[in-house]
């Protein structure tokens, strides 16, 4: 039974017999402040290639009332089973399907999701399709490359909003009857109903005005900054259209800030939902901003790499999110007028230290991954896909170079527009503007697994004269479990030459002849450009971070920059140095306290808010998992002192002070420090410049929580404060954290043995549950994780199923028992693909985790 399976054959054959000509989509959504069922009714046109087929269209329903095929009535009891409905006896030429259902709304943020805001009481709904819940909402061929056009006719209650892909017409007897969109897939199709607050403006150029519209709920209004939201739109606007040479493809553009979402945004063609995470209802740092615009120009691509022109089959998903990723970091890098001109520094320090970890899981992947299913695709939606990809596409442009990359871009959007492609497609239009045969970086790039490593093999003389200068490639063996063989690759690299300044005391590279840019191939690559001259103070191969390698310092540049790394003039190579050395933390080749000494000693000097706030996390995490567990509380009682002191001394009311605020906060643990967060809170003693607004009041609650020194009293005191979505997400995490065996039991019975929460509270719930200084308490937890967790998979829906699986497993409980229980499980169990893999990526943070504090022990 394929239940809600697609696999890629069944794919390929319905593709090859149909082509889909219209849906007609009518939704009667009067009834959403209820709840429940909505009536669906799809009328869909397509073409079959012969004569007497069978086909089926996809619909997850929990009622059909009407099937009619050309005509004739069909028994919905005996052709809807298992999220299809079979199509029998079809006619060559065209054919007209007719089904009525009812459909469901869901708190799981897949479908049709239905919020309401504890503000107004008022119920707000929208759709998230990818990758195949179009089918949840109205009967369709539920896969990427059968596009038609979609016309949505939605009746909803008095005064409510309804937004699609298409303009928005005038309602009549509150009936929206919307133009049919451009021939696009279903899984971008896209409705927004509610009363929505919306700021309206235009983007004009070369004589054509898109209409602009952002939206969000009336309770965020206040703190939606729009004007900053139509600046980075606009931004992208110009960059991509002058880039791709191609219009925007679709009447109007509007963002909509949505609740309870899952990603980060989704793409729909005109109307992009967005996390209203987004819209900041406390101080954030710059990095907020910065990630926010990232999200805002990353979704933006996707209107022409993936909507205008989108994939055949879920196995190119890498090329759609790697292509929007890199170009929305280099539109932030480029754009005139851009807030973020050091957004390659962001993406070597967040997205890249993304894809060594998930490179490194026994899960690890080509970049063009085999999905045979959409079971396959629904977890590769992972750091390969996103940030690998996007370096190497990074890589690829420093290959082609970047005109030739760009014209070759613009030939396949004028040569694909509105219809599908391959990975092949695209190589064939690069190879055309730039010379260059791309079969073989094809191979060794997207067809194989794994990282390399690249190492500075140097000899100096007496003089300190390099004599011979190398640059070593390792292919480190793959993770067990992990398929394919260790492969050398092609890099094109720089090679950095960085000198302390007297004068100024910062590590800068010369202006001339400070950096080399070359190809590296093969095992050992000689680099005599640099035989004669005087050794510099740090060597850094892949400057700029052209390439996707791990690379390590010669041991004498690792010496001078564990004295100086904060003292490198430029964020990038400063980016780099801390990505390698938390990178070799993790291999356990970096002793933890000696990656919190390094940090501790250059972290004052980093003036990058992004890099602070990642180099906070990856400390904590360090010591919390990879500190041998005699030393751990030395090191804790270490970091959180550092922590203090820095808020401290921090510019008043700056990005840093509140960063180290929340570093603080995450972490306080005496009796002294615990005081001061109660007094901030309340008042009685503050912090010069630092504002304890309500994000942050929740993040002193939830520690205080956490330490046993509130309780139910003290949290629905604040939530009384906050009575809001996000002030219940915030109180669910408060409750789950106590430590008190009544308060884990009660955590996990509202998720594990419950399915009414929604997806967001399910998700803080979990957040609160799992805190690592209450490793015994949590203990009992390891067997209970077992025994239920193939249940939870196969009885609950995707995503909520995957936020239970990956975050309660005991990845605190780091020991061989956990190891051993996990192994056990994974012989005896028979989870399906999906299910094993994200176990098995569980299980390797125990194993790399052990490994790292035997290293530091």
């Amino acid at each position: 039974m394929p239940g809600t399976n697609l696999t890629r054959e069944e794919a390929q054959q319905r593709a090859k017999l149909l082509t889909v000509d219209s849906y007609e989509i009518d939704l009667d959504l009067s009834g959403a402040q209820e709840g429940g069922t909505y009536r669906s009714v799809t009328t869909v046109r397509f073409d079959v290639a012969e004569n007497g087929a069978t086909s089926f269209i996809d619909l997850v329903a929990p009622a059909v009332h009407e099937v009619t095929l050309n005509g004739d009535s069909l028994d919905p009891a005996e052709v809807f089973a298992d999220s299809r409905i079979a199509l029998p006896g079809l006619l060559e030429g065209r054919n007209i399907l007719r089904v009525v259902a009812d459909c469901a709304y869901t708190n799981t943020g897949e479908g049709l999701h239905r919020f309401v805001d504890p503000v107004d009481d008022q119920a707000y709904l929208y759709t998230q399709f990818e990758v195949p819940d179009a089918r949840r909402v109205f009967a369709s061929f539920e896969q990427p490359d059968l596009k038609a056009t979609f016309q949505f006719t939605v009746r909803a209650p008095e005064g409510w909003t309804v937004i699609s892909n298409s303009p928005t017409p005038e309602p009549e007897h509150n009936v929206w009857v919307f133009a049919p969109t451009p021939r696009i897939s279903s899984y971008i199709t896209a409705l927004i109903v509610g009363p929505y607050h919306s700021v309206h403006s235009v983007y004009e150029k070369d004589g054509r005005s898109v209409p602009l519209g952002i939206y969000c709920r009336p309770s965020l209004a206040e703190y939606l900054d729009s004007d900053a939201i139509f600046e980075v739109t606009r931004q992208g606007f110009d960059w991509f259209q002058e880039k791709f040479d191609y219009a925007y493809p679709f009447e109007k553009y509007d963002q909509l800030f949505v609740p309870e979402f899952n990603a980060g945004a989704m793409e729909n063609a005109g109307a992009v939902t967005i996390r209203d995470q987004y819209v900041f209802r406390s101080k954030v740092t710059d990095a907020a901003y910065e990630t926010r615009a990232e999200t805002i120009l990353h979704e933006l691509a996707h209107m022409w790499f993936g909507d205008l022109v989108t994939m055949e089959w879920w196995n190119d998903l890498w090329l759609n999110e790697s292509f929007a990723t890199y170009t929305s970091i280099a539109c932030q890098a480029d754009a005139p007028g851009s807030r973020w001109p050091h957004s390659w520094t962001t993406f070597a320090n967040s997205m890249k230290t993304w894809a060594y970890r998930q490179d490194q899981l026994p899960s690890t992947h080509p970049i063009m991954a085999d999905i045979r299913d959409l079971d396959d695709v629904l977890v590769n939606f992972d750091g390969i896909t996103y940030a690998k990809g996007a370096s190497v596409l990074k890589q690829l442009v420093a290959y082609v170079g970047e005109d030739e990359f760009f014209r070759g871009v613009q030939a396949y959007f004028k040569r694909h527009a509105y219809g599908n492609t391959r990975l092949s497609d695209l190589l064939s239009a690069l190879e055309e503007t730039s010379g260059r045969d791309l079969k073989n970086w094809s191979r060794a790039w997207l067809e194989t697994a794994g990282i390399n490593v690249l190492r500075p093999e140097i000899e100096t003389d007496a003089d300190g004269v390099v004599t011979s200068f190398a640059v070593r490639q390792e292919a480190p063996a793959l993770p067990v479990g992990a398929k394919g063989e260790p492969t050398l690759r092609p890099h094109r690299i720089a090679i950095g030459l960085y000198d302390l300044d007297a004068a100024s005391g910062k590590l800068v590279r010369d202006a001339d002849g400070g950096r080399i840019e070359l190809d590296v191939d093969g095992e050992r690559t000689a680099v005599p450009q640099l035989v004669g001259r005087r050794r510099p103070d740090v060597v850094l191969l892949n400057d700029d971070d052209l390439s996707y390698a791990k690379v390590r310092l010669d041991e004498a540049s690792l010496a001078f920059v564990t004295e100086h790394l904060g003292d490198f003039e430029s964020s990038l190579p400063r980016a780099l140095c801390w990505a390698s050395a938390w990178d070799m933390t993790r291999d356990a080749e970096l002793a933890t306290r000696d990656y919190l000494s390094l940090v501790l000693s250059g972290i004052g000097k980093e003036s990058d808010i992004g890099v602070v706030q990642s180099l906070q996390r990856q400390v904590k995490l360090a010591i919390d998992l990879y500190a041998a567990p005699a030393g751990r509380e030395s090191l804790l009682a270490r970091w959180t002192e550092a922590t203090l002191a820095h808020l401290r001394t921090a510019e008043p009311g700056s990005d840093h002070q509140l960063a180290w605020a929340r570093a603080f906060a995450a972490t306080a643990r005496t009796p002294e420090q615990l005081d001061l967060l109660e007094a901030l809170l309340g008042g009685s003693q503050t912090v010069e410049g630092l504002v304890v607004d309500t994000e942050l009041r929740w993040a002193f609650v939830q520690r205080l929580a956490a330490v046993g020194r509130y309780d139910e009293t003290e949290i629905a005191a604040e939530y009384e404060r906050d009575r809001t979505a996000a002030g219940e997400r915030h109180a669910a995490t408060a409750r789950a954290a106590r430590p008190t065996p009544e308060a884990k039991a009660e955590a996990w019975a509202s998720v594990v043995e419950s399915d009414k929460l929604p997806n967001a509270v399910q998700e803080a719930v979990i957040g609160g549950f799992v805190q690592t200084d209450q490793r015994e308490l949590l203990a009992p937890y390891t067997d209970k994780y077992f025994e239920v967790v193939k249940g939870v998979w196969e009885s609950r829906s995707h995503e909520m199923a995957q936020q239970i699986a990956v975050g309660l497993y005991p990845a605190v409980q780091v020991s061989p028992e956990t190891l051993a229980k996990t192994d056990a499980w994974l012989a005896s169990a028979e989870p399906n693909a999906a299910l094993r893999r994200l176990v098995s990526e569980s299980r390797s943070g125990i194993e790399r985790a052990l490994k790292a504090q035997a290293a530091d022990a």
